[in-house]
This record gives C-alpha cells, structure tokens and sequence, in this order.
C-alpha cells in the first residue's frame, strides 16, 4: 500500500508501480507532509491512468521533438518538414532542457509572451505554436503526460494588427503593364495563365499539355511540382478543373506551337526540358517584369490573390471562387477574401423591393 514516511528531514513515498515492483521516492528537504501527499496522489492517479515513469525516464523536451520529426518525415512533404525542423532549432531553446512533463500551461504562456515581447510576427507565432501543440500531443500519445498544456494555453491575439494587408492585389492596368514587360514568350504566358487561373505556382510548374481540355476551355490540376519535387494535389478540392476565357485558351495554342517538346510533355518546360526552377523564374523573370512595368512590388502567389479579388468584385459566387481556387470549403474562401468584399449592395437592395412590390 502507498505511504509517505519520513525518513531523518525528508519524507520519502513508498508506493508499487504498474509492474508491481516497489518504488521510494525521497523528497527534497523542506517539503511538508501535506505536499508529499500531494505527490503520492497525483502518482497514484498517474499509475491508475497508466501514465506513470520514474523521473529519470521521462525525456527532455528536445528528444520528443527530434523523435517526432522523425514519425512526421515519412508523413509530410519535404518541404513542410525542413519547416518544422526549421521551428524545432530555432524556436524552442528554453524548452529544450526540461522533461516534458514539466512543461505547464503556464510555462507555454510565458513562451508566449516572451515571443510577443520580442515583437515576433503574430502569423509566424501562431504557425510555431501549431507546431509546439504538436510536439506535446506526441508526448500525450506516448503516456509522457496525460494532456497537452497547449491545448489550454491563451492564444496569442492580432492587438489590433490588419493581416489581410499582406494580400495585395493588382489593377487592371497594373495586369496589362506587367504583361506587356514579359518579352519572353513562355514567361508571358505563364505569368498571364497564372492571373487568369488563380492557380498555384506549384500547380502551374507541374502542368501537362494533357492536362488541357481544349474543348471545354479548362485546365485541370492534376499534380504540383514544388522544390524540385512532384506531389499529388494536397486535398481532394484542389483536385479540380479551371475555367479559362478565349483569350488565354488562344495565348496557350500560340504557345503549344512554339513550346519546345519535352519527354514530360510539359507545358512550361526549361531549356533542359525539366520543370521550371521556381527561383530562377521568379528573380530573372517575375521581378525584372514588375520594375520594368513599374508596378509595386507583389509576390507570385498574390497573382492568385488578384485572380480572385477580381472574381468578387464581378459578383461571382463565392461557392464557384471557392472551387476555382481549390479551397476545401468556401468558409475558407470568406476568410481570406472577406475584407474585400463590398459592405455596401444599393442595386441588391433595389433588386429586393422590385421582387416584393
């Protein structure tokens, strides 16, 4: 049966763990009795959940997180996974020395704060924390603790920070301005493709000639090629065919005619008839384009940001943007293009009386 004795200053715990085998545990001088019942109980809860380890075999915070890179690198993308490598080495070094099961809701909170302190970007906290939140639910999973402190953490809030500003958008006469920069052929169509799809830059490097469907005017994403690498699509929405307009479906027959053929039969091959290096294409080819054109600095991926502010703004429905963009729901469509969307519809407001009266 499980006691606390004392034993000269100290008050020692003598219980059985899940094996049967008896354990002391001698307690640091100046712990009352009370408290060192304390201890007895929340072991005895721990062994009656199966969760209890002697101290010394439950691990540091640094060699949960180095085991459960390992479990995700079979799992994930070689590019996500050097992105949590990259948050395991660079964020977590105040928790590296502690045994996880140390690690409070409080000490996640001070984590937190110390972040916010030190002016760290809120969207690049939020993204660390994820990861945090995962590295403790591999340590709940394995019986280190019975619960993640950071699932009852307090989020890290915006004080007041607009993160939709990081969406920019280019005008009509921005769109032609850029265009008419990019002299090279296969460039002007890819970055003109790339507006008038909203498709990915990854899905776009991985287009096939196949993959246009020339009577229905439509490309489909069937692939992505990203950091030198071919994926299938992520989810199953972003598996989906794109509408194109005349103009671009005859920009792509002008381009087919004058496409190098390539054993991947791609659509915007390199001259070494392999996919796109997406650096390369972005500096010598992207940027030059925006100083040349004169127009504000943007990155690729707001070209798809453009594509779907300009669907808004004609009034198409969100359900249809939503699928065109390959967005899982269109709840994720609103929440990153709801800021802009017009808070005011007077021609709705008329269409609604003339239904009634």
């Amino acid at each position: 049966m499980a006691c606390v004795t004392k034993r000269r200053d100290r008050y020692v715990i003598d219980f059985y763990d899940n094996h049967g085998n008896r354990k002391r545990k001698t307690l640091k001088a100046g712990i009352t009795k009370a408290r060192a019942r304390e201890i007895l109980r929340d072991i005895e809860i721990q062994l009656a959940k199966g969760l209890y380890l002697p101290e010394e075999r439950i691990p540091l915070f640094s060699e949960v997180a180095k085991d459960w890179l390992e479990f995700k690198k079979l799992n994930i993308r070689a590019s996500t996974w050097s992105c949590l490598e990259g948050h395991t080495r660079t964020h977590f070094e105040e928790l590296n020395s502690l045994r996880v099961n140390l690690i409070t809701t409080a000490v996640i909170e001070k984590w937190i704060t110390r972040r916010q302190q030190a002016n760290m970007n809120i969207s690049t906290l939020r993204k660390v924390l994820v990861t945090l939140g995962q590295i403790m639910s591999y340590a709940v999973r394995h019986k280190y603790l019975d619960h993640s402190p950071v699932r009852d953490a307090e989020r890290p809030k915006n004080q007041g920070a607009v993160e939709e500003q990081k969406i920019k958008v280019l005008t009509p006469d921005e769109i032609k301005a850029f265009l008419d920069a990019v002299t090279d052929k296969k460039y002007h169509t890819l970055f003109r493709l790339a507006i008038m799809s909203g498709a990915r830059q990854g899905e776009l490097l991985g287009l096939k000639w196949s993959d246009i469907d020339w009577e229905a005017s439509q490309i489909r994403i069937e692939r992505t090629f990203n950091n030198q690498a071919w994926y299938d699509v992520k989810t199953a929405a972003s598996k989906r065919r794109i509408d194109l307009g005349p103009g671009m479906m005859a920009e792509l027959k002008k381009w087919k005619l004058a496409c190098m053929p390539s054993r991947l039969n791609l659509i915007f091959p390199n001259e070494s008839a392999q996919p796109i290096n997406h650096t390369n294409m972005r500096h010598r080819y992207f940027k030059h384009a925006l100083k040349k054109s004169g127009v504000r600095k943007i990155r690729f991926h707001d070209l798809r940001h453009t594509y779907a502010s300009l669907l808004i703004e004609q009034g198409e429905n969100i359900k249809y943007i939503q699928s065109q963009l390959g967005h899982s729901t269109p709840s994720v469509t609103l929440n990153v293009y709801a800021h802009l969307m017009k808070s005011e519809n007077q021609e709705a407001a008329v269409r609604l009386e003339k239904a009634i009266f």
